[in-house]
């Protein structure tokens, strides 16, 4: 299965134990089209016994490659990439305390953890050596990974720093992220962000969202969210031009960017909802 044919009309919508897959354009309050749904429980059958207590609670899914897997982060420890229309586990491998996943050129996989013991938070993969750990670098309490294909740089959100990097030996055996530079953010407590524009990320954090123009190197409050509070995830989609945010309850809200109210709430009482995202 492939949603192509809905571009950006559909959102991959998690928390708890599910992942819900539904037309957030046809749907408004506590009404939603449901296209597709995923229960942790279906993996169990395919991964070692351990993995049941790793993939709970969810904490993050992204629809990848042309709209065909999805990459699926759990924060008791586990990463998977899953193929929507087998439902079969392609890839898995535990990352404690894992946030946020992205699939990087040459079949990499950067992961950002929230604490370890050592402080590597962020580590590479390979997707075909889920056992071996590629790399490691240090981030405090890390929430968001976003790689920008047309900079071919991974941007990397921790409690109070950005981090930006390059890959390095993309074909060898050790390749590598190497650091390009490192910001200190307006505010405490980065949870997620999202390219508005080329060149332009929206920080979403405990104290509001900030935009951030890269180039420039420029934190500047966001007025259209100044009032929403702590967000959990925050998503940009350019047709509509809305904003679509999450708190970690059962409600989540899209919000055009040039207005000062939520458009419209999408409500869903049977999950707490985590982050939800547009396919790529």
């Amino acid at each position: 299965m492939s949603f192509n044919s809905y571009h950006k009309e559909i959102a991959a919508v998690c928390g708890d134990d599910t992942v819900r897959i539904i037309n957030w354009n046809e749907s408004e309050g506590d009404r939603y089209e449901l296209i597709w749904s995923w229960n942790i429980k279906e993996a169990f059958a395919q991964l070692p016994a351990e993995y049941e207590n790793y993939l709970y609670p969810l904490d993050e899914c992204k629809i990848v490659t042309q709209n065909t897997q999805l990459l699926i982060t759990a924060s008791a420890g586990a990463v998977l990439l899953l193929d929507i229309a087998t439902r079969q586990c392609l890839f898995y491998a535990y990352a404690p305390l894992a946030h946020s996943a992205e699939i990087l050129p040459q079949n990499r996989l950067a992961v950002v953890l929230s604490t370890h013991k050592d402080g590597n938070c962020i580590r590479l993969y390979d997707l075909n050596e889920p056992d071996r750990v590629l790399y490691k670098d240090r981030l405090y309490f890390g929430h968001a990974a976003i790689w920008d294909s047309y900079s071919e740089t991974l941007y990397a959100l921790g409690f109070s720093k950005l981090k930006s990097y390059k890959l390095d030996n993309w074909d060898s055996d050790a390749p590598t992220l190497q650091r390009i530079k490192t910001w200190t953010l307006p505010m405490n407590a980065g949870h997620d962000m999202c390219f508005i524009d080329t060149g332009e990320l929206l920080i979403a954090g405990r104290e509001g969202v900030y935009s951030f123009r890269i180039e420039e190197e420029l934190f500047n409050p966001f007025p259209p969210l100044a009032e929403t509070g702590s967000l959990k995830s925050i998503n940009y989609d350019p047709i509509t031009q809305s904003l679509i945010y999450t708190k970690g309850e059962e409600k989540w809200w899209t919000h055009r960017v040039y207005e000062d109210m939520p458009f419209k709430y999408i409500e869903m009482k049977d999950m707490r909802i985590y982050k939800v995202r547009l396919p790529e």
